[in-house]
């Protein structure tokens, strides 16, 4: 989880996991806080070229 706080007085304002797109006045100083997730997609990696050795056939390998 992360810990969102106000960008002008730094009051917690709530901790949260998964979001894309938030905004949260703050109770304290009234400033609207506008947050954006930095990607919305997990980083990839990709499957090497086949005959890499070391690495099974593109069927049975366990990578995503």
């Amino acid at each position: 989880m992360i810990e969102i706080r106000c960008g002008q007085c730094a009051r917690k304002l709530a901790a949260a996991s998964g979001f894309t797109e938030l905004q949260i006045k703050c109770p304290r100083c009234r400033t609207l806080n506008h947050l954006k997730a930095p990607s919305l997609l997990p980083e990839r990696h990709e499957h090497p070229t086949t005959g890499t050795s070391g690495c099974p056939p593109l069927e049975a390998c366990s990578q995503p």
